[in-house]
């Protein structure tokens, strides 16, 4: 065809361009990404990044749309399913723009869980399309298999998006159990964006990547979408990368919580999707409408007298903001501290120490101090004593000004040298656990059945230590095992402990009793990066459970934004 035939033959579809070299390009696209499905699903690669263009989410079964040909990860979907038997997809789109090819492909088909962030602004934003807002939800069988979460107003942070992966993206990604995970990973999501006008920076996608490795076994497929900041693509694509090669992610700047329009957003996603989702069950109904009706007029005004004002509705474009931070993955990675007569565990390099506790006290301080230096990223250590071992590593560090998170699993107390005045936060997971904080850095997670219950325990990590963890922003995360954990399966500890790693530069040192060396090999192994087992379709969490940690949260948002969900929950003016 000549070109202006391709000019008259692009008219037929929405908002795309062909070349005499279109064809190909999208053929090549959309085979890069069954080639890196066929390497994650053989187990050649772990994971993996197809650098792609054409991008794909916005093509349908019968018409190219928004620059795309083929949809590149519908058919990767579809192809993992029938290749290689994949029970459960879960596809992510973390995109500005809304991929509705994607979910006209999936939304009768619970086999696939599509969830999608995208700019929105009540359909005034491109596709502009009814169906990309919260309340579209799947079709038939696939009714809860479709989570949109829409985006409302411009400017959302890292804050925002962590928020909706905390309280609607994993809680359900956990209970669906996927064997698969897909990304549409398109970056105009990031700052300097034109097309999204966000302010999220590049180093967030580092976390996003983290929080969905351990998901199906860490079967993660990414394939690029959108970006169109040259700058802003390049970091975002860089920092996501390393992620995926195993390298620290930078640790989170000032997080603060989620403001007011994206609690909108997130309140009414989990109302939607509450009949669905057992994880979701106890969400507050949607705000009264009035509230959002009102925001949407004084955002319509806002922007009226911008344009009245002449500012570029473009003004964001010109944006700066500062380099990641890089942090080079250590010469070694997970140090253990553990009896001369227990083997040292794969990719481990052991400690020779004495059994003596000052020589253990001595030696862990040691292991700090290398890894403050960045020459050791985590540790592992076996003591006779967990609470007397807790102390010197909470003394060293807090005498360098350095903020430390202390998760404390099992036990019936806390150790009483746990300094109170914010240089340590605690969490402590257990079935003694007090019933209420005795401040606002010492929160105690009450199970009843301890930690056996796998659901309550995951809906504790995910929508609760999580948020808090991320807000406190730790130098050091001390991780302790003791005694009367409970039934706590191995997979869920190993979860614990490869999310946990997203902090502090990936700074973790885990702490077990002795009568816990069974723990030792599947610790190491999540600390030195091997993706946690899955922990299979999660039933509903025990209900004395899951109702208390809802209690707690509601208590907790007023000290710790991360931690809300609904615009009732903040009085705050938007941010």
């Amino acid at each position: 065809m000549t070109l202006e035939d391709l000019r008259e033959f692009a008219l037929v579809y929405g908002c795309v361009y062909f070349h005499p070299n279109s064809y190909r390009c999208a053929t090549l696209a959309a085979g890069a990404a069954l080639q890196l499905v066929d390497g994650v699903m053989t187990g050649r690669v772990r994971n993996g990044l197809a650098l792609v263009r054409p991008p794909g989410h916005h093509s349908m079964r019968s018409a190219a749309n928004g620059f795309c040909v083929f949809n590149n990860v519908a058919i990767a979907a579809k192809y993992a399913q029938q290749k290689y038997g994949v029970q459960r997809v879960l596809i992510v789109d973390w995109d500005i723009h809304h991929g509705q090819g994607v979910q006209y492909a999936f939304e009768d088909d619970p086999s696939v869980l599509y969830f999608s962030w995208h700019r929105y602004e009540h359909q005034k934003f491109w596709p502009e399309l009814r169906e990309s807002d919260y309340d579209s939800v799947g079709k038939d069988k696939g009714a809860g298999f479709n989570i949109n979460v829409p985006w409302n107003k411009v400017g959302m942070q890292n804050s925002d998006y962590l928020a909706v992966f905390f309280h609607v993206l994993l809680p359900v990604a956990y209970e669906f159990c996927p064997d698969l995970v897909l990304v549409c990973a398109g970056f105009d999501s990031a700052i300097g964006d034109p097309e999204g006008e966000m302010c999220a920076t590049p180093d967030i996608f580092a976390h996003l990547t983290h929080l969905l490795m351990n998901l199906a076994g860490g079967k993660l497929c990414l394939m690029l979408e959108g970006g169109y900041n040259l700058t802003s693509l390049s970091q975002s694509v860089c920092v996501t990368v390393r992620t995926l090669l195993g390298d620290p992610a930078p640790r989170p700047a000032n997080l603060q919580g989620p403001c007011q329009s994206a609690l909108e957003s997130i309140q009414c996603v989990r109302a939607a999707h509450r009949k669905y989702w057992s994880c979701l069950k106890l969400a507050a109904g949607a705000p009264p409408s009035e509230v959002s009706t009102k925001r949407i007029k004084l955002e319509e005004k806002e922007r009226e007298e911008k344009l009245q004002r002449g500012e570029a509705a473009d003004s964001k474009a010109g944006i700066t903001w500062p380099q990641p931070q890089t942090c080079v993955l250590p010469p070694v990675r997970t140090a253990v501290v553990i009896p001369e007569e227990m083997a040292c565990p794969d990719g481990c390099k052991r400690f020779n120490l004495s059994q003596h506790a000052d020589s253990l006290s001595d030696n862990l301080t040691v292991l700090l101090g290398k890894m403050e230096k960045n020459e050791i990223c985590n540790g592992l250590a076996v003591v006779g004593d967990v609470s007397m071992a807790m102390a010197p590593v909470i003394q060293h560090a807090t005498s360098l000004k350095q903020r430390v998170l202390v998760v404390c699993v099992g036990g019936t107390e806390v150790p009483s040298h746990l300094p109170e005045d914010g240089t340590t936060l605690t969490v402590h997971i257990s079935k003694e656990a007090p019933e209420e904080p005795s401040c606002k850095y010492y929160i105690p997670v009450r199970l009843k059945n301890s930690c056996g219950d796998t659901s309550g325990f995951a809906q504790a990590i995910l929508s609760v230590l999580l948020p808090l963890a991320y807000e406190y922003d730790p130098a050091l995360v001390l991780l302790t095992r003791l005694p009367g954990s409970g039934g706590l399966n191995d997979g869920a500890w190993q979860q614990l402990v490869s999310l946990l790693q997203g902090l502090a530069w990936g700074h973790v040192l885990v702490l077990v009793q002795e009568c816990h060396k069974a723990l030792v090999k599947p610790t190491a192994a999540a600390l030195s990066g091997s993706p946690a087992p899955s922990l299979g379709r999660l039933p509903a969490p025990v209900v004395e459970d899951f109702e208390a940690l809802e209690r707690l949260r509601v208590r907790l948002q007023a000290d710790w934004m991360l931690l809300r969900t609904s615009v009732q929950e903040s009085g705050a003016e938007d941010n």
